[in-house]
């Protein structure tokens, strides 16, 4: 079993937002850092989310407010870091009779816009669903005044892999495919036993201290022999998505009320296709195994319809997802009702810090990511430098006014004329102003090399491979990108064959946490 030689101030479990976030954290306040991750960077429960960067408008029925107002200041503050993977998104919520009251739903609105030190997003707006554009996919008749505000969308799974890859400029080292196996504690370090998934080649590292952000999988890496109990429980829930072909012509989502209390998003997704999502409901079982079940696509099928002109069915649904969210169990009896708020444990055997993390939202994993540091601070050498800055500096392709976004397609356009608007415009919202160096010197459309469909081509492939740590057809369609919409079975496998017969060892400027 090889050792690596350099013990590493910080050890993390787990390559989901929380694990990638703090591990840019650190690293950019002057730690050495090691992140291990199972499968591929959000693979697990980071890449299965609606979506969103958003306050959590219901989470204030609850009286969450703690956790929406932080939720609310964090939406502009990553807006600002990541304006190509992340872009203000307008929201439709009908007033339903019956349900909750006009009066309400205009109070909640009202702290939502003015508790989150809300700057560039505008604010909320009253619509006649008679006469507004938005009120034309509706039901004629059945709904007459609506509310517009303001959240924004974001692309998860390459907000992580982008917080992994400052993480690794900085000098992290990140490992995919690297499954944790042993965790134990001796002689004030936390010693980690692995396996690369891939190769079966087995290695350990030593850290002062150790994050468990294993997501669902918190309790399980807690029972790989760490010699604590943990007093925390983590409560899986499953959250189902459906896809469809779109289903209107304008830009707006929308939330809809249920009559069992729950509401739903109906969101523009992907240019072409539009997002119904999600389900609550307990989970019992491999959180690696879960999938939409007939009952949730029927349940997200007729709750659009109860507002939507054209239903929704089960056979319209072109893709589904599912993802189990590691809630803290707060003893709540519904799912719906289990807080998003994120909870530590920290524990230290023998002197020696491990912190599990329970719970959390895309939209917060930053601020989870400054109190984690702040937990281990007096375990940590240089956990108070640069506190706060990972608001203020861009993720990488990020570097960018937040209005700038059409200002990068028509550059690229400029510099690579051979691109489509559609090609200019995707590499733009993916990859930012690293676009650029993706596409190179590339003077023509076959300097870009094979084509394998959907304007995904060989350099992207090799960037992706080279810089992202993709190593499957599975990470470039769904996780890099969602050209999995638009490819065929037979396409996606052909990329798979290439990847297989072009494939090198994992680059070493990753692996020492180099700049690329």
């Amino acid at each position: 079993m090889r050792l690596l030689e350099r013990i590493f101030d910080l050890a993390i479990i787990g390559g989901g937002v929380n694990g990638c976030g703090i591990a840019r954290d650190a690293v950019g306040r002057g730690n050495t850092v090691f992140l291990c991750e199972m499968n591929d960077l959000a693979s697990g429960t980071s890449s299965w989310s609606t979506k969103l960067v958003h306050g959590g408008l219901r989470y204030l029925e609850y009286y969450e407010f703690r956790l929406v107002r932080e939720a609310l200041i964090e939406r502009e503050i990553l807006w600002g870091i990541a304006p190509h993977i992340i872009r203000p998104l307008r929201f439709v919520l009908p007033h339903h009779a019956g349900l909750r009251p006009a009066w309400l739903l205009r109070l909640g609105l009202f702290l939502y816009d003015h508790i989150g030190g809300r700057h560039l997003l505008p604010a909320t707006r009253s619509v006649d669903l008679k006469r507004d554009e938005v009120g034309k996919p509706l039901i004629p008749n059945r709904y007459s005044r609506a509310f517009e505000y303001s959240d924004c969308f974001v692309d998860d799974a390459r907000l992580v892999v982008l917080n992994a890859r400052d993480a690794a400029d900085k000098g992290a080292e990140i490992r995919t495919r690297t499954r944790a196996t042993e965790i134990r504690q001796s002689d004030g370090l936390w010693t980690v036993s692995m396996v690369n998934t891939l190769t079966g080649e087995r290695s350990q590292v030593q850290a002062r201290a150790l994050v468990n952000a294993g997501g669902p999988w918190v309790e399980d890496v807690l029972g790989r022999g760490a010699g604590v109990n943990a007093k925390a429980k983590v409560r899986l829930v499953q959250g189902s998505h459906i896809v469809v072909k779109k289903l209107y012509d304008h830009d707006r989502a929308y939330m809809f009320q249920n009559a069992d209390g729950r509401i739903i998003f109906v969101i523009p997704y992907q240019d072409d296709f539009t997002l119904i999502g999600t389900t609550d409901r307990d989970y019992d079982g491999d959180p690696a195994k879960v999938k939409a079940t007939a009952e949730e696509i029927e349940y997200l099928c007729k709750a659009a319809s109860e507002y939507l002109a054209k239903p929704v069915m089960p056979e319209d649904v072109v893709w589904t997802y599912s993802g189990v969210r590691p809630l803290y169990d707060d003893g709540a009896s519904e799912a719906k009702a289990a807080t998003r708020d994120y909870v530590f444990e920290l524990d230290t055997p023998g002197g020696v810090p491990l912190l599990s993390i329970y719970g959390g939202k895309i939209t917060t994993y930053r601020r989870l990511a400054e109190e984690a540091l702040e937990r281990l601070a007096p375990y940590l050498r240089s956990a108070k430098a640069r506190e706060g800055w990972t608001g203020k500096w861009p993720l990488p392709g990020g570097d960018m006014d937040v209005s700038d976004i059409d200002g990068l397609i028509a550059e690229l356009q400029r510099g690579y004329p051979f691109l489509s608007h559609e090609h200019a415009r995707r590499l733009a919202r993916a990859y930012g102003t690293r676009a650029i160096k993706l596409l190179g010197d590339a003077k023509s459309a076959a300097d870009l090399g094979q084509a394998f469909g959907a304007t995904l081509t060989e350099r992207e492939v090799r960037y992706l491979m080279a810089n992202e740590w993709a190593v499957t057809a599975e990470d470039i369609v769904w996780r890099r990108s969602k050209l999995g919409l638009r490819l065929s079975a037979d396409e996606i496998a052909a990329l798979d064959d290439w990847i297989r017969t072009h494939a090198v060892p994992q680059s070493p400027l990753l692996e020492a946490g180099g700049r690329s």
